[in-house]
């Protein structure tokens, strides 16, 4: 049917047109941002998948730097454990010394530089936090994320964690201003040797703990990542092909609409 009123090959044409000027703008779009979801329009499931992608790497991202700050920390703990480990050598010297029937020299010279050292050993504990009641004498937990279990626990609390000299069993009676005292002072150093010990191992396996800890977040950063980008980033080399369809396409519909426009004025020869 031919008729002056409605030209419906134009109205084809025009709706084409429009199509194919939104399908450039889109393409457009992608390859200006570099994303293949610019708004939820484009894919929305995609975009809320994308969405929890990303807030579970910035959560990752956080947690490693919370484990690193908490490596950090520990090794400050650790650093302070081994001047005490090396002032309870000291200890053991002193003690040693004064133990034996044939020393000559002053005991209460020797039981004063042991009871400065103890206070040393107190001050030393309080100072990296694992006095009795101290800063870091409790269960610590380094929240990193990226699952079910997301923090690490370090087991430090309580009197069996702390490395004051009391805590380790230093009492006032403990001295070696006699042969007598510094036999019963050794064995009281032993005990506090193996007692400091298995705090050092309690704060380096969490050193270990966070290391394996923070390898883990690394990779699952990599990994999710990766699969928030394929959702969510534009295919450069698609959308470059897209956007030469799109402009040729465009300059079609624009060249049709032009002769659909111009077909009802054929129409007046039928009148000659």
């Amino acid at each position: 049917m031919y008729s002056l009123q409605t030209n419906v090959t134009s109205l084809f044409a025009q709706n084409n047109l429009r199509v194919n000027s939104d399908f450039q703008a889109q393409t457009i779009s992608r390859l200006t941002s570099g994303y293949r979801i610019n708004s939820s329009g484009d894919d929305a499931a995609g975009l809320a998948v994308a969405n929890q992608f990303r807030s579970n790497v910035a959560e990752l991202n956080q947690g490693v730097r919370n484990a690193n700050d908490a490596v950090a920390t520990l090794q400050i703990i650790d650093g302070g454990l081994n001047n005490i480990s090396k002032t309870l050598d000291r200890l053991k010297t002193l003690a040693t010394e004064s133990a034996t029937d044939t020393f000559s020299g002053n005991r209460t010279t020797l039981d004063g530089e042991f009871q400065a050292l103890l206070t040393e050993i107190t001050r030393e504990a309080t100072n990296i936090g694992l006095n009795s009641g101290g800063s870091y004498n409790k269960a610590l937990s380094v929240y990193i994320g990226g699952g079910g279990t997301p923090s690490v626990g370090i087991a430090l609390s309580g009197a069996t964690n702390a490395v004051d000299a009391t805590s380790m069993g230093f009492t006032a009676a403990v001295k070696v201003d006699t042969a007598a005292n510094a036999l019963t002072a050794i064995g009281t150093i032993d005990t506090a040797v193996a007692y400091l010990g298995a705090v050092q191992g309690i704060v380096g396996t969490g050193e270990n703990r966070l290391g394996q800890a923070v390898q883990l977040a690394s990779s699952q950063i990599t990994n999710i990542s990766g699969a928030e980008s394929r959702i969510r980033d534009a295919d450069v080399a698609a959308e470059a092909a897209n956007l030469t369809k799109a402009q040729v396409l465009q300059q079609a519909s624009v060249a049709a609409l032009a002769q659909a426009n111009t077909a009802p004025q054929n129409l007046l020869r039928l009148f000659q």
